[in-house]
């Protein structure tokens, strides 16, 4: 008789759920869409389904050779470009485009002209431009054409024989000058300080725009949030600079003889086979030319080769302290870590461990993520918040302590993403920002064991973000993001994103294999978000639709509920609840009157019928609470229903 009680119990708890499932079935097809896919992602001969690049995928490439001379008494920056571009399209090129990123600094560039009157971090000055003479292009039989068009920050170069497909070449060369603007959009710049002026050059020549098979030219006008996209080539640069400045920047100083004196020579070498810091110019000897420079009058040039880069800076100063340590790669590689900054940023609080952060950051994404194909990292102290390019970090003189581990960390980050896989930051921030944030917080887990906090796990703290009205998508384009959400949009969410499928969804040995693959796939090539998308699903097996299309492309939350726990013959029937938009695997910490306690994880399919679930837990023991995600992984908007029983926090 009692087992036919318990029966007749289950029957028509069993029912009653039935009943209700009924009732929801217009949560149906809501989830149908949920789950279903959400855009294009189908293979072709460039780009295929399983996210690799496709048997006839193709990028062109573009050399450069460049000359110029900084002048400190007008602030200028002088000199020749020659650009030789190889077209590997399957189509002639009549012109090529050119990004000339200095002309935002003009009162009416679009840039200028689409700033807030109050300003913002994208603010600039505005007395600069370029002043471009003696364009030559050449193509075909050496036609030479001297026709050309600058409109904004884009300039557009016509050759009288376009460029053959599949292998063919032209070359472009052009005279350039502009001022160095004091303020440049927190991106580049001069910063004057006590011993003298550090100037930080980054878009400093004009280089060719994506032509990829996606949008054919890639030259979107260079605003502020829009970062950038460029393709691959070798580097071939000369810097000639006032005798009593010191030069780094990307790629092999390939004339150390000439530039460094024999004291500079022999630290420099001692710091290759350092793990600790060692001082190239401390801070007694900031002035001591005499003792550190290979001349005491007129200029001296500096010559740098960089071997496919997407880009190059570089920094130069009469005020430096230099300082450098060993770098210790894989495949037995190594290379050296450097630091440049001036007197007011020494002390071990802080620029005085920028090169031990250096070391660190880069030591760790070398090993865990991707061969680190640089020389050298060069951190430089000056008046950027923080900003990144190949080997060379821009970063605020004024960071210490976790301030300075913090971007070091970050900008050092960007070295994989984009300058190794190079995604088109200017369309899409969270495919750098967004992945760099995710590596950095594995690599501030495991610098110094733990010195500085690692947050981007502590999802709850973005709930007040995610339930906002003025909420935006990651998917908008940085330039029309409010400037308020891209800290949201383009580096935290994607990057707690990418931390939630490791921790959560996937785990992290299929998800750890599956983002390496990405990086492998795509080093040295322009991905676009759908080979990002498809390679971790192939890789991982997993049909992530409903995750890539709620966390990223539309602004919906997550609300996981447990509403009951009865009791019945053969355990429990444990009642859920989706009550968000974005639906989750269920991770639930049951634990029993004995103290004893045990996880269970339902998958993510169990909505894809509608918004409540319910499972028999399978016991004989008497469960004394239940906690969903009992690690906090989720940002889950609504904490107060993923208890049982609902007081649980009260007792």
């Amino acid at each position: 008789m009692k087992r036919l009680l318990h029966f007749l119990l289950l029957t028509a708890s069993l029912f009653l759920i039935s009943h209700e499932s009924i009732m929801a079935q217009n949560d149906v097809l809501q989830n149908q869409a949920t789950f279903g896919d959400f855009m294009d992602r189908s293979g072709n001969e460039y780009r295929t389904a399983s996210g690799k690049p496709g048997p006839k995928y193709w990028q062109n490439e573009a050399d450069y050779e460049i000359e110029v001379q900084l002048d400190t008494t007008s602030h200028t920056l002088s000199g020749k470009v020659t650009i030789t571009y190889l077209n590997n399209s399957p189509e002639s090129l009549e012109f090529i485009w050119l990004h000339m990123e200095q002309n935002r600094f003009t009162p009416d560039s679009r840039g200028t002209l689409t700033t807030p009157i109050q300003g913002n971090r994208y603010s600039g000055n505005l007395d600069g431009g370029y002043d471009i003479k003696n364009v030559t292009a050449k193509s075909g039989r050496n036609t030479t054409s001297h026709e050309y068009i600058v409109e904004d920050t884009r300039m557009q170069v016509f050759f009288d024989e376009p460029i053959s497909p599949y292998g063919g070449s032209g070359t472009v060369s052009m005279d350039f000058s502009y001022k160095i603007p004091e303020s440049g959009m927190d991106r580049m710049g001069r910063l004057n300080v006590e011993d003298g002026t550090i100037y930080a050059l980054a878009q400093w020549y004009p280089k060719v725009a994506v032509f990829d098979d996606i949008r054919g030219w890639n030259i979107l006008p260079y605003l502020g949030a829009g970062e950038f996209y460029l393709e691959y080539g070798d580097f071939d640069y000369k810097v000639t600079v006032p005798y009593d400045h010191i030069v780094v920047g990307s790629g092999e100083l390939v004339n150390r003889k000439e530039v460094l004196s024999k004291t500079l020579l022999d630290r420099w070498d001692e710091a290759s086979k350092s793990e600790e810091t060692v001082f190239l110019i401390n801070e007694d000897e900031v002035k001591n030319y005499s003792l550190t420079r290979p001349k005491n009058s007129g200029t001296i040039t500096w010559h740098f080769h960089m071997k496919q880069s997407r880009d190059i800076a570089f920094a130069t100063s009469n005020a430096f302290i230099w300082d450098a340590a060993r770098m210790n790669l894989v495949n037995g590689e190594s290379g050296l870590a450097q630091s440049a900054y001036p007197r007011e940023s020494a002390g071990q609080e802080a620029w005085g461990r920028s090169t031990e952060y250096t070391k660190a950051a880069i030591e760790f994404f070398d090993k865990t993520y991707y061969p680190y194909p640089y020389g050298t990292a060069i951190n430089v102290a000056c008046n950027v918040n923080g900003m990144e390019y190949p080997a060379v970090s821009f970063c605020n003189y004024k960071a210490r302590g976790s301030r300075l581990w913090g971007v070091t960390n970050h900008e050092f980050g960007h070295n994989w993403f984009p300058m190794i896989v190079g995604s088109n930051e200017r369309r899409y921030a969270w495919m750098d920002e967004g992945f760099n944030t995710f590596i950095n917080h594995y690599s501030t887990q495991a610098f110094n064991n733990g010195e500085y906090p690692a947050t981007l796990d502590q999802t709850r703290r973005f709930v007040s973000w995610m339930t906002n009205d003025s909420r935006e998508p990651i998917a908008t384009y940085p330039d029309v993001t409010n400037l308020r959400n891209l800290g949201m949009t383009a580096y935290r969410k994607p990057g707690a994103g990418l931390v939630l499928l490791r921790e959560y969804i996937i785990g992290p040995d299929r998800f750890d294999r599956a983002f390496r693959a990405y990086i492998e796939r795509w080093a040295y090539k322009h991905p676009q978000p759908a080979d990002f998308f498809n390679t971790i699903e192939n890789v991982t097996g997993e049909d992530l639709n409903w995750f890539w299309k709620g966390w990223f492309y539309e602004t919906g939350n997550i609300d996981l509920s447990i509403t009951a726990a009865q009791r019945v013959r053969d355990g429990y029937l444990l009642r859920l609840q989706n009550n968000g938009e974005i639906p989750m695997p269920v991770l639930m910490k049951i634990t029993y009157d004995d103290q004893t306690s045990e996880n269970v994880k339902l998958p993510v399919e169990i909505w894809q019928r509608g918004n409540d679930w319910t499972h028999l837990h399978r016991t004989d023991k008497k469960i004394d609470s239940i906690i969903i995600d009992p690690e906090r992984l989720l940002p889950d908007i609504n904490g107060s229903n993923d208890v049982w029983p609902a007081d649980y926090y009260e007792k």
